[in-house]
C-alpha cells in the first residue's frame, strides 16, 4: 500500500511516498481501511524532530483517519469486517493511530491504518477531527479563542457556542476571522493589526474573558493571560506559534486564575470514562447538525508532502483531508 513516510527528518519536502507492506492488527486492535486522513498541525513538528513524541525513523505520517473496518486483531468482538455491501456500514473514524512511535511502517494513515478498539468512533465520517472536549467554559462567561480558524480553533468556536458563551475569535486575518464568525463567534479581533489585550478589555467592559483557548502560544500568550478575568483559566492546546512561551506566575496570583494543560492523549488514557462521555456528546452535537467541521482543502494522498506544507505555511482554515480511496 502507498503511505507517506519520513525517511529523514526536515521539511515536508524531503518525505516520501512508498509502497510499504499492509499492517496486520494486534491483539485489541483494528484494522481501518482507510477513505480519508487528517493532516495536523503536530504532522509539521514530528517530521522535524519538534513534537514531544519522537518516533524512530522511517515513520509513517499522520494520527487521524476515517474509513471502514477491515480486519480484527484477537480480543475484538463487538465488530463486523465490513464496507458497502457488507457487513456494519457505518464510517469509522480512528484517532491516534497505533506504532508510528515504534518506527514501524503501515500503522498511520495509507490505504490502511491500525488503531486501537477504543480510538474507534462511528458515524463521524465527515467529523474527521478529534477535538478535545473539554468544557472549557459554562453558559453566560466570555471565551477568546486563538487561532480561531485553524482546526482545533474553529471547532473551539463552534463548542463554545453550544455551550452558551459569548465567543471572541482572534486570527491573524480578516479572510480567517470572516470564517470564525460564520461558524459562530460573536466578536473578532485581528491579533496581526490589533493589540490583543487592549481589544479584548474594549470588548468586555474592562472585565477581561473567563476561559482563553491557547493552541498558538508564542507571543500571543502573555497578552491573552493578561486579558484574564478574576478566577479565568488559560487552556494550554498547542504551540503553533513556534515558541513555547513563559508566563509570569505572579499574573496567575492577582487574578486567581488557573494554568490547564489540555493533552488528549494522555486523558484519553488516564480518564477513559470521562473521555468516552465527551465522545458520545461530540457525537449527539455531530448527529444533530450542531457541529459541522470545515474543510479548508483537500489532497491526494500521492500530494501528502504538499498537504503538510499546507498546512506548516498557515494557509489551512479548518480541517486539511488527504482523499486516499473513493468509498
Amino acid at each position: 500500500m502507498k503511505a507517506v513516510v519520513c525517511v529523514e527528518h526536515g521539511p515536508p519536502e524531503r518525505l516520501q511516498v512508498q509502497d510499504i507492506a499492509v499492517p496486520e492488527p494486534g491483539p485489541g486492535q483494528v484494522r481501518v481501511r482507510v477513505c480519508a486522513a487528517g493532516v495536523n498541525f503536530p504532522d509539521t513538528l514530528i517530521i522535524r524532530d519538534l513534537y514531544q513524541f519522537k518516533p524512530g525513523l522511517p515513520f509513517t505520517v499522520g494520527a487521524e483517519a476515517a474509513g471502514f473496518v477491515d480486519a480484527l486483531g484477537a480480543g475484538v468482538s463487538d465488530l463486523s469486517v465490513g464496507g458497502p455491501g457488507g457487513g456494519d456500514d457505518r464510517p469509522w473514524l480512528l484517532c491516534r493511530i497505533s506504532g508510528r512511535r515504534a518506527g514501524q511502517h503501515g500503522q498511520a494513515p495509507g490505504r490502511y491504518a491500525i488503531g486501537h478498539r477504543g480510538r474507534l468512533y462511528h458515524d463521524l465520517w465527515h467529523l474527521i477531527a478529534c477535538a478535545e472536549a473539554a468544557r472549557p467554559v459554562a453558559a453566560g462567561r466570555a471565551l477568546l479563542v486563538l487561532g480561531a480558524a485553524g482546526g482545533v480553533g474553529l471547532t473551539a468556536v463552534e463548542l463554545g457556542k453550544l455551550m452558551g458563551a459569548r465567543v471572541i475569535a482572534a486570527a491573524s486575518s480578516d479572510e480567517k476571522l470572516d470564517l470564525a464568525r460564520a461558524m459562530g463567534a460573536d466578536e473578532t479581533i485581528n491579533y496581526a493589526t490589533e493589540d490583543l489585550k487592549t481589544r479584548v478589555k474594549a470588548l468586555t467592559g474592562g472585565r477581561g474573558v473567563d476561559v482563553v483557548y491557547d493552541p498558538v502560544g508564542d507571543r500571543l500568550a502573555e497578552p491573552a493571560f493578561r486579558s484574564i478575568a478574576w478566577k479565568g483559566r488559560y487552556l494550554v492546546v498547542g504551540f503553533a506559534g513556534g515558541a513555547i512561551p513563559s508566563l509570569p506566575l505572579n499574573l496567575a496570583l492577582i487574578k486567581g486564575a488557573s494554568i490547564v494543560g489540555v493533552f488528549w492523549g494522555a486523558f484519553t488514557q488516564v480518564e477513559p470514562s470521562l473521555h468516552a462521555a465527551n465522545m458520545a456528546e461530540l457525537m449527539g452535537w455531530f448527529r444533530a447538525g450542531q457541529l459541522k467541521p470545515h474543510v479548508s482543502n483537500r489532497f491526494a494522498l500521492d500530494d501528502g508532502p504538499a498537504a503538510i506544507r499546507w498546512m506548516m505555511d498557515r494557509k489551512a482554515m479548518g480541517k486539511v483531508i488527504l482523499t486516499i480511496a473513493d468509498c
